[in-house]
């Protein structure tokens, strides 16, 4: 587990996965046999690696990645670095012959990226990237919706994602100054994009094109160490989506919002025979027979309460953890074979689609987005050859 000090891979990927699912007693296949998960904790600062073991009562952490990599006891290379450090970090563990989890986007370019997708099929290594967001307790309820014919034709989905990071001078920023840093890897539309792309995809449709506009809307942070730093990254983003079968996505991203609704990311789905609207566990539906009949007259105050026509979806099953039940999908993928279709390739469709939403926002027109499928993992590899 590379990158494990960092906030991400130490709390969802070390304590709320690896850890739990050691309690648990590791991983049950479909013939009832279990796996059990081992760690090795890796990075950079030895002392921070030691507490971390010691803390939690761990065996293995190690500074040499290398001799990480070289020794056979570890099966998978986890990575959870920041960006830039990631790709070559991938393609030693490639080339180590590790199945590979990684988080994203899993390169800086979608060239790095498909490539990344390439030297793994050649390999034969399993691999796999974190889609946390389809295992959201909204959005499985969002699937079986889906699933279930209650939208009738789909029309449009419209999503909101975003809070207020503070700037960091009379209050801490919630979030790592390399996030307002283009030289560092930072933006708003290479963070959530990728996200936004695996949403998209695999409920609604292959995302076709996109007109996307990025801002960088506060000019001027104060970084960790108190110091004054020029934001040269994008901290908002409002986007427009083509995807297959006509359906519209209008995606908002901001770090620069302050937030007035249910939760910190919602999406509204609106098809034929009903609306959905969707947080990261909430979700409310309105069907066609129970929809109101609003008008509109601005001369007279409307006392209709609009909120009360919505019902919420029951809760019928308990959900744990999302970061730590793809886990599960995926070592039972590298145990037993079982299906796992997040994989480079869906990484580097994330990787891509942040590219041309950048591409849009400089030249301000729409900007089409490629299929990128098996096939062109393999006109790569014939290209290289």
């Amino acid at each position: 587990m590379n990158g494990v000090s960092g906030r991400m891979g130490y709390r969802q990927h070390l304590v709320r996965s690896i850890l739990a699912i050691r309690e648990q007693g590791g991983v049950e296949l479909s013939d009832g046999r279990r796996v059990q998960v081992e760690p090795l904790l890796v990075g950079r600062n030895e002392a921070k690696l030691a507490e971390l073991a010691q803390r939690h009562g761990l065996e293995h952490y190690t500074t040499d990645l290398d001799a990480a990599l070289a020794d056979d006891r570890w099966q998978v290379y986890a990575d959870f670095l920041v960006t830039k450090a990631r790709a070559s970090a991938l393609r030693k563990a490639i080339a180590a012959g590790k199945a590979i989890y990684t988080e994203k986007p899993t390169a800086e370019t979608f060239e790095e990226a498909l490539e990344l997708a390439r030297l793994a099929d050649e390999a034969g290594v399993k691999n796999g990237v974190v889609h946390d967001k389809l295992y959201l307790p909204g959005l499985r309820k969002l699937r079986r919706l889906i699933d279930s014919g209650f939208f009738g034709r789909i029309l449009s989905v419209r999503g909101e994602f975003g809070y207020w990071v503070f700037e960091g001078d009379w209050m801490p920023a919630q979030r790592p100054s390399w996030n307002y840093r283009t030289e560092d890897g930072g933006g708003i539309i290479v963070d959530m994009f990728p996200h936004w792309n695996y949403v998209l995809e695999y409920l609604f449709g292959r995302v076709e094109s996109v007109y996307a506009r990025a801002v960088t809307e506060i000019p001027e942070r104060v970084d960790e160490q108190g110091r004054r730093y020029k934001a040269t990254a994008d901290d908002a983003a409002y986007a427009v989506f083509d995807l297959a079968g006509g359906i519209t996505a209008q995606l908002n991203s901001s770090w620069t919002t302050r937030v007035n609704r249910d939760e910190l990311v919602e999406f509204q789905v609106d098809g034929t025979l009903g609306s959905a609207v969707v947080g990261l566990f909430g979700c409310k539906i309105q069907p066609r027979n129970a929809t109101p009949r609003p008008t509109w007259n601005p001369d007279i105050p409307d006392t209709h309460d609009y909120a009360n026509d919505w019902h919420e979806v029951p809760t019928t099953e308990a959900f744990e953890n999302g970061f730590k039940v793809q886990w599960e999908e995926f070592i039972r993928h590298i145990a037993e074979d079982a299906p796992f279709p997040y994989d480079l390739l869906s990484g580097a469709r994330g990787v891509l689609m942040a590219e041309k939403g950048l591409e849009s926002s400089r030249t301000g027109a729409r900007v089409d987005i490629p299929a990128v499928t098996p096939e062109s993992v393999r006109e790569l590899a014939g290209a290289v050859r």
